[in-house]
């Protein structure tokens, strides 16, 4: 499992940005960067600035991912036909963890991680432990039955802060989650604004 070598608060404050949309993030009280400057007054950023903060926002989101991992996952966005942005969005919203976090199993990207870790987690009747996991259309993602009473679980599916979007068909009764379609980038809910094509050109020039 991947080490979390940043606090998922932190990584809000560094954004500049609520970029889970959470009522506990501390941008709601601080609306600046962490550490004994943060409160500095921010210069413009250049170019490759605003790029590479496209690109950390985008992989923070996906429970911080090692940027060896989001590399990886961008060169196959890379070479699938169609647009790059497009592509690269559709590929994270296929891994198994962020299906689990949208599917209201867990509250949050990090505990999706953990959870499909802990084996928890089914896809098609046969438990999946890997977290980065693809799933395919039509793939019925399920939390194992012995673990559908967890805290955790029951905690997350009474969040209202966030919706289960339409390219899944979720059931909280029967705890199971059918992966409907891949989804382009304005069918996923961000709460803050993405942009996968500045990710294209931060690439594309390093």
């Amino acid at each position: 499992m991947t080490k979390r070598t940043a606090a998922k608060y932190k990584i809000d404050r560094r954004m500049g940005e609520n970029i889970w949309g959470r009522a506990k993030s501390p941008l709601n009280k601080r609306e600046y960067g962490p550490g004994q400057h943060g409160q500095r007054r921010k210069g413009k950023l250049s170019d490759f600035g605003t790029q590479l903060r496209a690109k950390q926002k985008l992989k923070g989101y996906y429970g911080d991912l090692t940027e060896k991992q989001f590399r990886r996952i961008y060169s196959e966005a890379e070479r699938v036909r169609g647009d790059t942005g497009e592509n690269l969005i559709g590929l994270l919203e296929r891994r198994l963890d962020a299906v689990v976090y949208r599917a209201k199993f867990v509250p949050t990207v990090f505990a999706a991680r953990q959870f499909v870790n802990h084996g928890h987690v089914e896809v098609n009747g046969r438990r999946v432990n890997i977290p980065s996991y693809r799933v395919k259309e039509g793939d019925v993602i399920s939390v194992r039955e012995r673990s559908r009473q967890l805290t955790i679980v029951l905690e997350a599916v009474g969040l209202t802060e966030r919706d289960v979007p339409d390219y899944l068909e979720v059931d909280h009764n029967k705890m199971t989650a059918t992966f409907v379609r891949t989804p382009a980038l304005g069918d996923v809910p961000y709460p803050v604004q993405m942009e996968p094509n500045l990710v294209v050109e931060f690439y594309a020039k390093n």
